[in-house]
């Protein structure tokens, strides 16, 4: 049985251009990680939150072209990773409605970009929530939908940021407990907060952390000529040339140390021990990053001029997303509160529950090559069927109708090899007979037509 893999889910919100300090601390590393062949990442643009303080409907477009285009641009790659807009996900907001509603406000009322905005209302002598909106207020119950739709294992985070895993650990806790007793169902994994100690923070052009609240920024793929200029615009001291200058003390250094090997960190330290002229250390820090950054530009000017490739392959994203986990677990979490078919009746619920939690199940999920594959276990989890890998979720899913609706009819095995009709659908399970199977399928068979 293959093991699950660990997921790891980054937001990128949808309210700026990406500069360079986007890049060094966030997308070089994540791409970077995403190859690795133990993970399934999922990379979303948060549109959606984007909302809660940008209302400027041009930008919110224009940022999630220029931040997608970044993405693939700086080798991210849709065919190995989930990459899809939030916006596009409708099973995020649905949702983020029901944890509304066993989130605790208290919990909501200590929220630190919340409690920030009422303190600056309190020292201006304003009413608490003067000038906030309920979207400031609701963003950790949004976040929380964002991560637990697919009981994300560990969300990459800053430290500002480990509060809101904590709330959708303990969103996602209360709703287990209030609906998946008396039979133990865990609808939600309880989320990690994966804080990188290490991650980079670029100062910006005056010295301060690079940010679009200061404007201090360098755009990531500013045109060759404009980096030059911003680059030169930089604040340093007054030491002349021939000057021994503090590489640590010098935000000309820090942005190239970012950009270069140890070799040349050190080097260019040497230089700087040595007096090296402001202007020549911005020219040497100019073509360091134009090195890296230049074909990545090529790419992303590409990628900018062919929006309509970029809305396909964020469509085609979410549809796949949804078809293999959003969708599945929604029809769960609906039954679970009580939004059901009416003509099935109201006696019994938990028992009902109770008795579903023990029926076989199907589990469909997607292999590092990128191909998409089912197992039916029986209620103890064991494997009674590893179904065939297939190039679209659709496929998957549309396999695994098939089989629930025949009920065990029209299933024969060869030497393992199972087939419905002319059809494989996959492998026997180890000291698993094909009876074993039939019996499991019957159970479906039943339970849909109650």
């Amino acid at each position: 049985m293959t093991p699950r893999k660990t997921r790891i889910l980054t937001g990128i919100t949808t309210s700026g251009t990406p500069h360079l300090g986007n890049y060094v601390g966030a997308v070089r590393p994540a791409v970077a990680a995403s190859k690795a062949p133990d993970v399934e990442s999922f990379y979303f643009l948060a549109d959606l939150h984007a909302l809660i303080k940008v209302q400027d409907p041009a930008r919110v477009q224009r940022s999630t072209l220029e931040i997608a285009a970044t993405w693939l641009a700086c080798g991210l790659d849709p065919g190995q990773v989930w990459f899809y807009r939030q916006s596009d996900v409708p099973e995020i907001t649905e949702l983020t409605w029901m944890l509304t509603c066993v989130a605790g406000k208290g919990i909501l009322n200590r929220a630190h970009a919340y409690k920030a905005a009422v303190d600056r209302n309190r020292a201006d002598g304003e009413d608490d929530d003067a000038g906030i909106n309920a979207g400031l207020f609701m963003y950790p119950v949004l976040m929380s939908a964002d991560i637990l739709l697919f009981n994300a294992d560990k969300v990459p985070v800053g430290r500002d940021q480990v509060q809101h895993i904590e709330m959708a650990r303990d969103f996602g806790q209360r709703f287990n407990h209030l609906y998946g007793e008396p039979a133990g169902k865990q609808y939600f994994r309880l989320p990690e907060a994966a804080i990188e100690e290490n991650v980079a923070t670029l100062p910006g052009l005056d010295g301060r952390k690079m940010s679009k609240s200061y404007d201090n920024t360098i755009p990531l793929f500013a045109p060759r000529a404009t980096l030059r200029k911003l680059i030169a615009s930089i604040v340093t001291d007054s030491r002349a040339p021939g000057e021994p200058k503090d590489a640590d003390d010098s935000n000309v250094f820090q942005l190239y140390q970012a950009f270069a090997s140890a070799d040349e960190t050190a080097a260019m330290r040497r230089e700087f021990e040595q007096g090296i002229g402001w202007g020549d250390a911005k020219q040497r820090l100019f073509e360091r990053i134009d090195s890296e950054v230049a074909p990545l530009r090529e790419r992303y000017e590409t990628l900018m001029a062919e929006p309509q490739k970029i809305e396909r392959l964020l469509r085609d994203g979410a549809q796949r997303l949804r078809e293999a986990h959003a969708q599945p677990l929604l029809r769960e979490l609906r039954a679970a509160v009580g939004l059901r078919d009416l003509s099935q009746g109201t006696g019994g619920a938990r028992r009902k529950a109770a008795a579903k939690a023990a029926l076989p199940q199907f589990k469909q999920y997607r292999e590092a090559d990128g191909r998409f594959h089912f197992k039916l276990v029986d209620a103890d989890g064991a494997l009674l069927l590893q179904g065939t890998g297939h190039e679209s979720a659709r496929e998957t899913g549309q396999l695994v109708a098939r089989l629930r609706q025949a009920g065990g009819a029209g299933l024969r095995a060869d030497a393992g090899t199972v087939r419905l009709e002319d059809v494989v659908v996959g492998e026997l399970g180890d000291d698993v007979a094909l009876e074993d199977v039939v019996a499991a399928l019957a159970q479906f068979s039943a339970e849909d037509a109650a």
